[in-house]
């Protein structure tokens, strides 16, 4: 499809290179519009030998219309070389200066050739702009890489940038490359560093044209495409290195497309530029996208469809990421709360056992200071006893006082002195004392703040089990309203059978007034037998039995009205058994709502068990439909890599083997567009 785009696209210059390469010699850096991105592509295939369908070309006709200075340009051409030609001989100098001086004059249709492909190019970037703009709005979600109309406009894009690229020419090759104006934007524009850096060093990407693909990309994510360009357009000192006069990029309509280009910061789009092979890729513009044909027609319920399943993948994977969320958070709350638990204990014990070592200690300084003050009070009582008997013999004996006397002061100085040393020891140990009682205050404060804590805990485990009763009190008041449904039920089905006992007894009632009246009918009609029998003996007779007739004819009337009361009964039985009918189909409606009841008390049993299973189900559509995803990508990756036979050399079907006709050529072009 690519090689026929291709040849539809450069009909008028191919046939101009074909018959006068020496002229177009002068228009190196022309080039078609609408071809692939491969540059310097040759044409080795004549027009004629091209086998066309009507879609394709009207196709060409519409492009090939904007491009008519060419078609005049080219005609002019090929009948100065006819004219040449005809004169090619040594002899004839004045007419091949004639010709010369024709072409010269048709020279000045090459700069409307440049015109025609600017104002091509800026349609098409027109078109494709305002195309994506309303297809990302009416889809209204974030755009991918595998998008058809962001495709497109950076096909489009790309074109516009290659348009009047002047060549570097190299000992190798000559190649045309738009990395080189792109990556100078770095200079005008300090943020996009990041970008230029990062698509200079992407993995994978060896060329500059791969380079400028993923530096497009990675402009249109950061929504700074416009301004990147803007500050490029308005330095044309440096456009002038790399594109010559008349290109698009130097002339008003590429101002114009950087100012359209503002309109795409509304685009969301998330373009995944690792892996893609943006090196080899052939850019090739879809003119199907903006040219409606009317032989086809739109359909757009599969859109409809494939936007919806997205939507729905979209929201299911929203959905199991808050879930994911909301469970890895209650997990952290319930380990970080386990740990302070666990922690709180810890430290409950080693404050339980700290207490217990000071109250040991706390024992052990208490009866050391008791044996201090025993032993200081039996030293005082001893050194009281000698000061006494000392006295005593004082007093008794006057002899050596002198001696004696000193002999005791310094006894008692050095008492005195124990003494004192044993106060101060005492008042140490007051002290350590009273510290080692603040210690025990500041431990009792710590292990009632811990308590207080461990009782908010307590509380909120409380609170937990509270709630836990509640809901098992709320499954057992719904277990017993479950019974008493089922115990009205036994009652409205005793009633009903109540019922059917009270409509059989009717029924029985009905049977036995309908026998007598049958036998009242039938004792009638004999009456009437008798009496017709004995109308002609008893005419003579007719007047001693006129009273009794009369008689006959009361018993007659009592009868006739005792039948009466007796089909006013059979109706009243008849009304109240199409009542107990009534209130049969009522009991019958009640069974059925008792029925509805218990399904619904199944469905809510169910009802968390669908949930999860449909969001398992969800999960593996998910995966089924990136599964044909992938293999669909496989499909077109393998479809691109093949090539397309003539209509002359495709005789028949590869894969069926069966000849091709015009009408099965025409539903495969059209299947394949």
């Amino acid at each position: 499809m690519a090689d026929e785009v291709r040849e539809t696209n450069t009909v008028v210059e191919e046939s101009d290179v074909k018959e006068e390469p020496k002229v177009l010699e002068v228009l190196p850096d022309s080039h078609p519009v609408g071809i692939s991105s491969d540059e310097e592509a040759p044409i080795d295939k004549p027009v004629t030998e091209s086998n066309w369908s009507t879609p394709i070309l009207s196709l060409a006709r519409k492009a090939t219309e904007t491009i008519s200075s060419g078609v005049s340009y080219g005609a002019v051409l090929r009948n100065a070389t006819s004219s040449g030609s005809a004169a090619s001989s040594p002899t004839s100098p004045t007419k091949q200066k004639s010709t010369e001086n024709d072409t010269n004059q048709y020279l000045p249709a090459v700069k409307d050739h440049m015109a025609v492909e600017r104002s091509n190019l800026f349609s098409m970037m027109k078109l494709s702009i305002k195309g994506l703009i309303q297809s990302s709005l009416s889809l209204g979600r974030t755009l991918d890489s595998d998008y058809p109309p962001l495709q497109q406009f950076f096909v489009v894009l790309e074109q516009c940038l290659k348009h009047g690229l002047k060549v570097k020419k190299s000992f190798i090759n000559q190649n045309k490359s738009i990395w080189g104006p792109l990556e100078l934007v770095q200079k005008l524009c300090p943020d996009s560093t990041d970008i230029t850096t990062s698509a200079r060093d992407l993995p994978g990407i060896k060329t500059g044209l791969g380079r400028a693909r993923a530096w497009l990309h990675l402009a249109l994510m950061q929504k700074k495409l416009s301004d990147y360009l803007k500050a490029l357009l308005d330095r044309k000192d440096i456009l002038g290195e790399f594109y010559d006069p008349g290109a698009l990029m130097m002339e008003e309509e590429g101002t114009v497309i950087g100012g359209m280009l503002v309109g795409l910061n509304v685009i969301d789009a998330n373009l995944c530029i690792k892996g893609e092979d943006l090196d080899s890729q052939v850019g090739v513009i879809d003119f199907s996208l903006y040219l409606k044909d009317p032989m086809t027609t739109e359909t757009t319920k599969d859109d409809a469809k494939l936007t919806a399943i997205l939507d729905q993948k979209h929201y299911i994977e929203e959905l199991n990421r808050h879930l994911s969320c909301t469970v890895t958070d209650l997990q952290a709350k319930m380990d970080s709360i386990e740990k302070t638990n666990s922690k709180l204990i810890e430290e409950l014990t080693a404050a339980t056992d700290r207490i217990n070592s000071l109250r040991e200690e706390q024992e052990t300084l208490r009866h050391e200071n008791e044996t201090i003050v025993q032993s200081s009070q039996k030293k005082e009582e001893a050194t009281l006893e000698d000061s006494a008997v000392e006295l005593e013999t004082y007093r008794q004996t006057r002899q050596g006082l002198d001696e004696m006397y000193s002999v005791v002061w310094k006894q008692y100085q050095e008492e005195k002195r124990i003494r004192q040393e044993l106060e101060r020891e005492l008042k140490l140990q007051v002290g350590l004392k009273q510290e080692m009682e603040m210690a025990m205050r500041l431990l009792e404060k710590d292990t009632h703040e811990k308590q207080d804590t461990l009782q908010a805990l307590r509380q909120q485990l409380d609170q937990v089990k509270t709630l836990n009763l509640q809901m098992f009190h709320k499954t057992q008041d719904c277990e017993r309203e479950a019974q008493r449904k089922e115990e009205e039920e036994g009652q409205l089905e005793e009633k009903m059978n109540q019922m059917e006992t009270t409509i059989k007894e009717m029924e029985q009632r009905l049977q036995n007034s309908e026998r007598d009246r049958r036998q009242s009918d039938q004792t009638e009609r004999d009456m009437r037998t008798e009496l017709e029998g004995r109308v002609d003996s008893l005419q003579k007779q007719l007047s001693d039995l006129d009273t009794l007739r009369l008689g006959l004819e009361s018993d007659l009337r009592s009868e006739k009205e005792q039948r009466q009361a007796i089909q006013r009964a059979l109706q009243r039985e008849q009304d109240n058994s199409t009542e107990l009918r009534t209130q049969l189909q009522q009991i019958q409606g009640l069974h059925t709502e008792l029925q509805e009841v218990h399904q619904e008390k199944k469905q809510l049993q169910l009802t968390c068990q669908e949930q999860e299973t449909a969001l398992q189900e969800m999960g593996l559509h998910l995966s089924q439909s990136k599964l044909k995803m992938e293999d669909f990508k496989e499909v077109n990756k393998a479809l691109k890599g093949q090539a397309w036979l003539k209509d002359d050399e495709a005789t028949q079907c590869k894969h069926c083997q069966k000849e091709f006709s015009i009408a099965r050529r025409k539903s495969l072009f059209s299947y394949i567009l």
